[in-house]
């Protein structure tokens, strides 16, 4: 039988894809080239009796609307708001923030008073931006190069969004989407803590540091999110981040969809600009109305479609498309709690982020040693005991620490990273931990670490990127991933994207998934005279 959706890959964004066309009664099915669900959204038992987020670590940006459509708490799926969060300082203090605003206000003001007034005004002007942006990632972008009637009135739309904004926060807004968040953070700010604090969101996953125009936007991109309705909020999936996957895949099979894993395409097969179905790696060929990639742009296209089917000016700009990774991960079993030094015993800081960059410039200089070739040998640390409000991830007593890593080049001085290289990158992470924890390494029962050799070869994003494409301001809305194609739609028919190369862009968002399928249903009803059941989104 030959199946009205075929999805490649089974990471969130093409299981949200899946579901919403299983509910719209498609038949659908999901080829993951992995023994296991969930692309880089993934919880796996990696040493006994622990299980580990190995890749994504937190959740937020995931669209509300999404799990309310397709019943993901239903089906398992819970967020745990974290607590708060701490940046240790150099001379011994620490800078603590929560989930209260007046009491990071009152912290603030243990660092310098004049920064705990400028919070405030520092977070309502963010939010405004947040407030702009929000509405627009789950809409499909308009492209401005068409006269289409719906592309104008698409660009009406957001026309109108601008114009009934003051003239100064429009000037603002332009300003903010180009700026470095170190420009930003110093027109708010005096003290070099408090900014180093607050510039971490500006460079998480990004090939560029917190002194890059543009990387003021990535802050934003991670603000976007919320938890139970509080806009910015961070969590913890219950159960690992593969607890969101796992949602997504019951929810799809209790809509008649399936999974199929080890299954890794080699090729998307294509007649006459028609795609056709996929042949896997094991020589079977499998046949659908509609070939939909949660693969990035570059392997989608440059991996696994013949080029002569592509239109070369198309393939010039996929090239060109930036997916510079930047980022490592280590993910470690420990037998119990780490003490650091400068937090009190209890504190609730600890069930929530823990940084050890206490400066711009700090970070400026791990962004150096990435410019160069070479890991951060001082490397900024987004650090998480999830255990400490998720026990169920480790058996009693013990804990799963997750550390994100910046910097780490997709090659060292040009080369393929070795063994080598990935150890003495683990080394130089744990080494930082050991100067604010004493006694952490000896607490250490097991350490998976990975850099984005392995971000590419295990999970499939290219040279390491966790966001399938770098988020400056050049590759977003109708220019993500290439202009012209910013709409899900390839150049072949009947070929679709859903990734996070795709707008808005990256996180564990759905949103990208969710888009792609609107506009698979969009296109079926128009153009196969489908029944009204496509209504569903």
């Amino acid at each position: 039988m030959v199946l009205d959706a075929l999805i490649i890959g089974a990471g969130h964004n093409g299981l949200v894809t899946a579901s919403y066309l299983a509910r719209a009664g498609m038949k659908v099915a999901v080829l993951e080239k992995n023994d296991w669900i969930g692309g880089a959204a993934v919880s796996r038992e990696l040493y006994p009796g622990f299980t580990y987020s190995n890749c994504s670590y937190v959740s937020s940006l995931f669209r509300p609307e999404i799990m309310r459509d397709l019943e993901l708490s239903r089906y398992g799926l819970q967020i745990l708001p974290y607590e708060g969060g701490a940046v240790f300082t150099r001379d011994g203090g620490y800078l603590g923030m929560f989930r209260d605003h007046d009491a990071n206000r009152r912290e603030f003001a243990r660092f310098s008073a004049r920064d705990a007034e400028a919070y405030d005004r520092y977070s309502r002007d963010v939010m405004q931006h947040c407030r702009f942006i929000r509405p627009l990632l789950m809409r499909t972008p308009p492209d401005p190069a068409r006269f289409r009637p719906r592309d104008l009135a698409e660009l009406a739309w957001i026309g109108r969004k601008v114009m009934d904004l003051p003239e100064a926060q429009i000037a603002g807004m332009i300003r903010f989407w180009t700026m470095s968040i170190s420009d930003f953070l110093d027109e708010y700010f005096e003290n070099p803590v408090i900014k180093g604090y607050l510039a971490v969101s500006a460079i998480i996953g990004t090939a560029l540091g917190p002194m890059s125009p543009g990387s003021a936007y990535v802050l934003l991109h991670h603000y976007m999110g919320d938890v139970d309705g509080n806009v910015g909020a961070w969590g913890f999936a219950r159960g690992g981040m593969g607890a969101i996957t796992r949602a997504l895949t019951r929810s799809l099979e209790a809509a008649g969809g399936e999974v199929r894993t080890g299954k890794a395409v080699k090729r998307v097969l294509v007649r006459q600009g028609r795609a056709i179905g996929v042949e896997t790696e094991d020589g079977e060929q499998i046949h659908a109305a509609r070939v939909i990639s949660n693969m990035d742009a570059k392997r989608t296209f440059l991996r696994h479609v013949d080029e002569a089917e592509l239109p070369a000016q198309f393939v010039r700009q996929v090239r060109r498309f930036k997916t510079r990774g930047s980022s490592g991960k280590l993910n470690i079993a420990l037998d119990a709690a780490p003490k650091f030094t400068a937090l009190p015993e209890g504190a609730p800081n600890l069930r929530g982020d823990l940084h050890f960059t206490d400066s711009v410039e700090r970070m400026e200089r791990a962004y150096d040693d990435w410019k160069s070739g070479h890991f951060s040998r001082d490397p900024f640390q987004d650090v998480m005991i999830p255990t400490m409000i998720d026990p169920t991830m480790t058996p009693p007593g013990k804990h799963f620490m997750s550390c994100f890593v910046q910097y780490a080049p997709p090659k060292i001085a040009g080369k393929d990273w070795t063994d080598a290289d990935r150890d003495a990158f683990g080394a130089t992470c744990i080494d930082q931990i050991e100067t604010y924890a004493p006694g952490f390494k000896s607490l250490i029962l097991h350490a998976e670490i990975r850099t984005p050799r392995e971000l590419e070869a295990e999970v499939g994003l290219t040279e390491g990127n966790i966001f399938q494409g770098e988020l400056t301001f050049d590759q977003l809305l109708f220019n993500r991933p290439v202009p012209g194609y910013a709409q899900y739609r390839a150049p072949i028919r009947d070929l679709w994207i859903s990734g996070s190369s795709t707008h808005p862009g990256g996180g564990v968002m759905g949103a990208p998934g969710r888009n792609a399928a609107a506009e698979i249903l969009r296109d079926a009803r128009i153009g196969h005279q489908m029944s009204d059941a496509y209504a569903v989104i």
